[in-house]
C-alpha cells in the first residue's frame, strides 16, 4: 500500500485548508485512516481517523470543532478540512492507514508542511 498526500501550505492565522491523501495497491483490508502531526520538536500526535467501511470518526481534543475528516465513497481517499488554523497547528501532517485486526499503522504518507503565521 502506498499513500500520497497532498495540500499543505503556508496561512495566515484563521484560514483554512484542505488536505488529501490518496491510497493505493492492496486497501481491501483497510480498516480505517488517520492523520497525525508532528511539530518542531515535538513528538508525532494523532490528529483525526476515519473508519474505511463503517464511517466512524476520532478525533483529538485540540482540533475538535475546527477540523473535519471525511472519506470518498470507496473509502480509499482521506480528506482533512482544517478550519479556523492557529499558529499550533503548524505541524508536517502525514496519514496513516492501519488494517483490520492490526494495532499498528501499515503504511505512512510522505508528510505535507502546514505552516500557520500569526
Amino acid at each position: 500500500v502506498q499513500l500520497q498526500a497532498s495540500g499543505g501550505g503556508l496561512v495566515q492565522a484563521g484560514a483554512s485548508l484542505r488536505l488529501s491523501c490518496a491510497a493505493s495497491g492492496n486497501t481491501a483490508s483497510t480498516l480505517l485512516l488517520a492523520w497525525f502531526r508532528q511539530a518542531p520538536g515535538k513528538e508525532r500526535e494523532f490528529v483525526a481517523s476515519i473508519a474505511r467501511r463503517t464511517g466512524n470518526i476520532v478525533y483529538a481534543d485540540s482540533v475538535k470543532g475546527r477540523f473535519t475528516i471525511a472519506r470518498d465513497s470507496a473509502g480509499d481517499t482521506v480528506f482533512l478540512q482544517m478550519d479556523s488554523l492557529k499558529p499550533e497547528d503548524t505541524a508536517v501532517y502525514y496519514c496513516a492507514l492501519r488494517r483490520v485486526g492490526r494495532s499498528d499503522y501499515a503504511a505512512w504518507g510522505q508528510g505535507t508542511q502546514v505552516t500557520v503565521s500569526s
